[in-house]
């Protein structure tokens, strides 16, 4: 997760974490009634952990309501204190006071079932105590893709083929064989590169499961995301599919290319207005090859009926697109393409790759025993 500041090298961007629409928001001001609880897919010793069975390396990001942190085992044998984990904290009060419980409880429930995936991240386990949530997950050490780009300003062709090339798989996966999981928040910072350079979908805060009704689609209103990155459907509060995801890889693999989003203002007002009534237009330098610019408008393509990757085919038509020439999907999937960028990983928990942020003040709201008794059940099973 990424912090409200500005990146040298840049366009700096507002990266808010809740609902960034600016009108009413008839969907997440209602606290639904919880779901039946899937279990997760953890195992059984790890279901009773506490924080203090954990050391703390260091912060590895923040957000509004969120941090998270590198971790190891706080006892145990020499091997099982080397292992170590990302761990996600979230405070109860935080998340009851910006409306984010069913986004909380969507989360772990989608990253319980997709775990196992060589491109999203793995959830381990969840536990909680009385005003936290955690999320204890895999580490990734190779930091956010965003800072690359941030180093490079730009990427190579070839080398946001190959990025684009792997979010696709997710894509696909979420979509197509999770029940029609929409991500809702694709963007470089939730990008993490793994010790071999290959990608990780992290932070599913927003993702929902909509499946479809009647071979259709379901819509949700759900209004969230980064401003940048939001399809028109979404701003217009029109409803919205899985479709969002595919504008959303347009947006990024723009940026990918260029080193800023196509629609940009310091005001979000201004970037919605952009995306609902400007075309996506290229800069002279960089040049951007045909290819790349065909799948882009095709991607960012207003009317989502025309959208590549929302068309019969779906996902098919996508990897058939000419700027994903002479891509071995399987190999890709198999890990087995080399990444152009290599992480700097020295020792596992090597953590040089992320920036530093300020560790945890202690300073919150507090998590009132009236909260407590309002809010406890939607938590329960965490």
């Amino acid at each position: 997760m990424a912090a409200t500041v500005a990146k040298p090298g840049i366009i700096p961007r507002v990266l808010q974490e809740h609902n960034l629409h600016p009108f009413s928001n008839t969907d997440t001001n209602v606290v639904s009634k919880p779901e039946e609880d899937v279990e997760p897919k953890v195992p059984p010793q790890h279901q009773r952990l506490k924080l203090t069975d954990f050391a703390l390396v260091r912060t590895l990001g923040t957000g509004t309501f969120a941090r998270v942190c590198l971790v190891r085992p706080a006892t145990g044998t020499d091997d099982e204190r080397a292992k170590v984990f990302a761990l996600k904290i979230l405070r109860k009060a935080e998340v009851i006071k910006l409306k984010q419980i069913d986004h909380v409880r969507d989360e772990r429930r989608i990253l319980s079932d997709v775990a196992g995936h060589p491109f999203i991240t793995e959830l381990i386990t969840t536990f909680s105590d009385h005003d936290s949530l955690y999320m204890l997950l895999d580490y990734v050490p190779g930091g956010e893709l965003f800072s690359y780009l941030r180093r490079h300003r730009r990427f190579p062709e070839e080398w946001a083929q190959f990025y684009a090339a792997e979010i696709v798989l997710v894509l696909e996966y979420l979509h197509d064989e999770q029940g029609g999981v929409a991500y809702r928040d694709l963007k470089p910072e939730n990008l993490l590169l793994d010790g071999q350079g290959h990608v990780k979908l992290v932070d599913f805060g927003f993702a929902k499961r909509l499946g479809s009704r009647d071979s259709r689609p379901v819509e949700t209103y759900t209004l969230c995301g980064t401003p940048e990155y939001l399809a028109p459907e979404v701003i217009q509060n029109k409803g919205h599919t899985i479709a969002v995801d595919w504008w959303a890889l347009g947006i990024l693999i723009y940026e990918f290319l260029t080193g800023y989003p196509p629609f940009w203002h310091q005001n979000p007002i201004e970037i919605y207005k952009q995306i609902i009534e400007k075309p996506v237009l290229f800069p002279a330098e960089p040049p951007i090859s045909p290819n790349a610019q065909n799948i882009i408008r095709s991607f960012c393509t207003v009317d989502r009926s025309r959208r590549l990757g929302n068309l019969i085919g779906g996902t098919q038509q996508v990897k058939t697109h000419p700027f994903f020439e002479g891509i071995d999907w399987n190999a890709l999937y198999q890990q087995q393409i080399r990444p152009p960028i290599q992480p700097n990983v020295r020792f596992p928990g090597d953590a040089q790759c992320f920036d530093v942020y300020p560790e945890d003040d202690g300073k919150r709201d507090p998590y009132t025993d009236e909260l407590s008794r309002q809010y406890d059940h939607y938590f329960e099973g965490f």
